[in-house]
């Protein structure tokens, strides 16, 4: 088998039956660290084996990404580098998926794209979906809405996800659904949205989210009883917080009633309206207060 550029590979190729590839590379928007923690909490579960590592003196700029030196009583013991991996697994029904993690190239975004494109068509990739989060107006008592990015209208129509109009600089992720989709691999990035008000604090709710629209989108199933126990943690926190002070009382109710007047959400079957951030009617001022007052809070508080 002939070598593929800026790619180690792990010995041969694994023979997997039509893999998901799922895609979360640290470096762009992930509100809360919530596509980080879904993409952990996957890892952990598929008993990930080698695949391939990539290149990262061609990818990753060390003097923006510099390694981590281990120090133990004054001696240099250790580099970690940063990396970009690619690796095999099962999810709870035996069913294959690829995950590759890591660091969001700097760099030869081109090159990186065509040697993943490779991998796949290899693999025999099925589909490509790529995880994020993003920082929303909504209110931290409502589930985490997800929205989505897809080149493909058959996937857009397909699943029911919010939908925007918009133009932002994009990540590797929007780039490999391009890649992929044109090598024709279906290809989505799913984003789930995080309460702007949540600012330095962790938001497992989301995490869930993700997970939840990876099944209903792709049929991979994940345990996620330990992050859905944290998000109930972590919202009655909010909701002693918010408690304490009747104006962030009154913000949050506001949210909910934008949210809720967002419902029923577009289906697969319907010309619902597009949404997007200016559909809801809440001002910045309004999570202005209750966002300093979130970040001055003990996050330790009983």
């Amino acid at each position: 088998m002939s070598s593929i550029p800026d790619v180690e590979l792990n010995g041969e190729l694994p023979r997997l039956g039509k893999p998901v590839l799922v895609v979360m590379l640290q470096g762009w928007i992930d509100a809360a660290g919530a596509a980080n923690e879904a993409m952990n909490a996957i890892e952990a579960q598929i008993n990930p084996i080698p695949v391939a590592t990539f290149d990262a003196d061609v990818f990753i700029d060390f003097r923006a990404r510099r390694p981590t030196m281990e120090i133990r009583d004054g001696r240099n013991s250790n580099i970690e580098w940063p990396s970009i991996d690619l690796y095999a697994g099962h999810d709870r029904n035996g069913r294959d998926v690829l995950i590759l993690t890591g660091s969001e190239p700097d760099s030869a975004w081109h090159r990186f794209s065509a040697a993943v494109r490779e991998l796949c068509l290899r693999l025999d990739v099925s589909m490509m979906v790529g995880l994020g989060a993003y920082p929303f107006p909504t209110p931290h008592t409502r589930p985490s809405n997800l929205s989505c990015t897809t080149p493909s209208s058959d996937l857009l129509n397909k699943h029911a996800f919010v939908r925007t109009s918009v133009d932002v600089p994009a990540g590797m992720a929007a780039v490999l659904e391009q890649v992929l989709h044109d090598a024709g691999i279906p290809s989505i990035s799913i984003w789930a949205q995080v309460p702007q008000y949540i600012p330095a604090m962790t938001y497992p709710a989301a995490a869930v989210a993700l997970l939840d629209g990876l099944k209903d989108t792709t049929g991979l199933v994940f345990d996620r009883g330990s992050l859905q126990q944290e998000a109930v943690i972590q919202t009655e926190r909010l909701d002693r917080l918010v408690a304490k002070n009747t104006e962030h009382q009154e913000m949050v109710e506001k949210l909910e009633q934008a949210y809720d007047t967002m419902a029923p959400r577009p289906s697969a079957d319907t010309n619902s309206e597009l949404l997007s951030e200016k559909d809801i009617p809440t001002p910045e001022e309004l999570t202005a207060e209750l966002e300093a007052f979130l970040r001055d809070a003990n996050p330790d508080l009983p």
